[in-house]
């Protein structure tokens, strides 16, 4: 079993305090405007079915060109829910774009202070990783816009069992083809492939080592796909990985006029032929209906057999 370093993670990574019905949440919109009455049954079901108290963000109702209101306005909406300690979980309304813009400018002390969770992913992995490298544990999961979608009512219960300390055993996928098999420990890292690769040199970039690296995409091309899996072998972000997780790459695009010849499932498991550590393919989490809830900085053991298995 791979541990190598992931014992400095588990030295300083703080679990935030389970939710309870009462508690004080807050919702904003880090990054791509949408219609406020999309949030409609995202907000019943915090306030009525989850009984939590809900702090809405000024950015829920703005926007600014693509963004729910300026970079300014979106990051001061992030800030003081951090530094408010009677806040106990910040929710992404959506993804989209624009988080990578803020990240830089804000303040985690009061965060650090009085941890609490975060819950996105997608356009908000940048956030998570923001977590990561500050030692509190987060959540890649749905977001509030995509609550009351019939079609994501398990995603939906995977996101309350994590906030509420109803912390699963463990998630088992089915066998896959391009699997390899083997056993690593480590702290749960990662999120949307592309938000990963452009973190790279930048503040947000992580510690990949020792660690489980957990990897999803959504409308990227295949050349594309492969020039980040590239670039991550590169830049020496694989090499000493405890492991690999696999999740979903949604409508990924060829080109018409040079097929690259390779699904997204084959250019992943041909850049990971350098290494021996396990990798785990098809996890249902990503840009799909049944996106399982992931705790990014959680110490997580990884087993790839007939089955493959996250424990956590």
């Amino acid at each position: 079993m791979v541990i190598a370093d992931a014992k400095k993670y588990l030295l300083f990574m703080q679990i935030p305090p389970f939710l309870k019905p009462g508690d004080t949440v807050g919702i904003v919109a880090p990054a791509s405007w949408f219609p406020y009455s999309e949030l409609t049954d995202g907000l019943r079901i915090l306030r009525d079915d989850w009984k939590l108290n809900v702090i809405e963000g000024n950015s829920l109702r703005a926007q600014d060109g693509p963004f729910a209101g300026s970079d300014e306005l979106r990051r001061a909406d992030l800030q003081q829910l951090f530094d408010n300690p009677a806040v106990r979980a910040v929710f992404a309304a959506r993804g989209g774009y624009g988080c990578y813009r803020l990240a830089d400018g804000l303040d985690l002390t009061g965060l650090q202070r009085n941890p609490k969770w975060l819950v996105g992913f997608s356009d908000v992995t940048v956030l998570l990783s923001l977590f990561c490298n500050a030692g509190i544990v987060s959540l890649h999961g749905l977001m509030p816009r995509q609550f009351g979608q019939p079609e994501r009512a398990d995603a939906l219960e995977s996101v309350r069992q994590w906030l509420f300390g109803e912390v699963p055993d463990q998630y088992t996928v089915p066998a896959h083809p391009l699997n390899r098999t083997g056993q690593a420990a480590g702290p749960l890292v990662g999120g949307n492939l592309t938000l990963l690769v452009n973190s790279i040199g930048t503040p947000t970039d992580i510690d990949y080592t020792g660690a489980i690296l957990f990897i999803e995409d959504i409308n990227e091309t295949l050349f594309s796909l492969d020039r980040m899996m590239t670039q991550l072998h590169r830049a020496g972000r694989l090499r000493n990985l405890a492991g690999l997780i696999v999740g979903q790459f949604t409508d990924m695009r060829d080109s018409a006029s040079l097929p690259f010849g390779k699904d997204a499932s084959h250019i992943i498991a041909d850049a990971m032929s350098d290494y021996d550590y396990p990798v785990l393919f098809n996890f249902p989490a990503g840009h799909v209906d049944y996106n399982l809830t992931l705790p990014i900085g959680w110490r997580v053991d990884l087993r790839v057999g007939e089955t493959g298995e996250v424990i956590f």
